[in-house]
């Protein structure tokens, strides 16, 4: 955070941005000019930090929300998207672009609340469709995602030739980044990771039991089915917050964890806060390169992870077909 915080367009020296921050904290003055501290107090407080924090709070809920998946459906391939929850914001937020361009609410485009509304309401109905009496088969569960993902998709495309002069917005949303980002998005989407994490980290045992099999742990006296419900649920609100703000930014919920998994082990314990911690370093370095190898251009951000995340993916599809995985 500290390096993404010196770096960029207006370089400032590490500890210039750390004399900073402990004015702030602690009431010093640092020993710069008085128009030199005005410009670098306005480039990391109104610009740099809240781009940094936001970048920290969607690498934690994209890899925490794919630890979830992952030990949910027992499948180290597993990620946030998979049950059409990248769907369901691209569609919402390509409606917003396309058709509700100009509109806001609460002081925000309807991209983000849009975007938000189409992935949690995809999961509910992806999870509703999968559902069979109390109980939600995790094989009917990813047919499902699949499914609705696939049509909301081209939905997703439809509208997008309708409104051929926003597609610029529309593309660029779709492959990610903070652009434009400010503090207003951190204070949505902060909600959603106090309420979450934790809920998460307190059934990290009972996910620990899940990797047994459903039986076994009910076995154990877990109520697979009710912690099931519970976690995917906030997984998928962790991961729908994200995208709401970040656009789609992919493979971070898929190799963060499965990374960290081959260091710690599969204990969810560890694993949770680790993935966190990880995720929040790969989307701050992500985007630090991104808005700096071609700056001024500043490259969309699902494209860097795109290029970390694809030959990591290919890596782990050779080493299952030599038996290693």
């Amino acid at each position: 955070m500290l390096l993404a915080a010196s770096m960029g367009a207006v370089p400032i020296p590490i500890a210039t941005t750390l004399k900073i921050i402990a004015s702030k904290v602690f009431g010093t003055k640092p020993a710069l000019d008085v128009n030199t501290l005005n410009i670098y107090e306005t480039i990391l407080f109104k610009v740099r930090f809240a781009r940094i924090v936001l970048a920290v709070l969607v690498g934690v809920a994209l890899s925490v929300s794919g630890v979830v998946y992952q030990g949910i459906f027992k499948n180290p391939m597993a990620d946030p998207y998979i049950i059409g929850v990248s769907s369901g914001a691209a569609l919402g937020a390509t409606v917003a672009a396309i058709v509700f361009k100009g509109l806001g609410v609460f002081g925000f485009t309807l991209v983000p609340v849009l975007a938000f509304i189409g992935a949690t309401l995809t999961v509910f109905f992806v999870y509703n469709l999968a559902r069979t009496g109390t109980k939600v088969p995790v094989a009917t569960l990813l047919l499902a995602g699949v499914a609705i993902g696939a049509l909301l998709q081209a939905l997703t495309s439809f509208v997008m030739i309708l409104g051929t002069k926003d597609l610029h917005f529309v593309i660029f949303w779709l492959m990610g980044g903070f652009s434009s980002k400010n503090w207003d998005h951190v204070m949505v989407m902060l909600p959603f990771l106090i309420l979450g994490l934790p809920l998460i980290f307190y059934y990290s045992r009972d996910l620990n039991l899940l990797l047994l099999g459903e039986e076994r742990a009910r076995q154990l006296g877990i109520e697979a089915e009710k912690i099931k419900k519970v976690l995917i649920i906030v997984a998928s609100l962790l991961a729908a917050s994200a995208v709401a703000v970040s656009g789609i930014v992919g493979f971070v919920g898929l190799i963060v964890p499965h990374i960290i998994r081959l260091i710690t082990g599969p204990d969810h314990r560890i694993l949770i806060p680790c993935s966190a911690l990880f995720g929040a370093s790969f989307v701050v370095f992500s985007d630090l390169l991104a808005r700096t190898l071609m700056a001024p251009t500043e490259i969309p951000l699902g494209v860097i992870t795109a290029l970390f995340g694809a030959p990591f993916f290919i890596y782990l599809l050779k080493r299952s077909k030599r038996g290693l995985f």
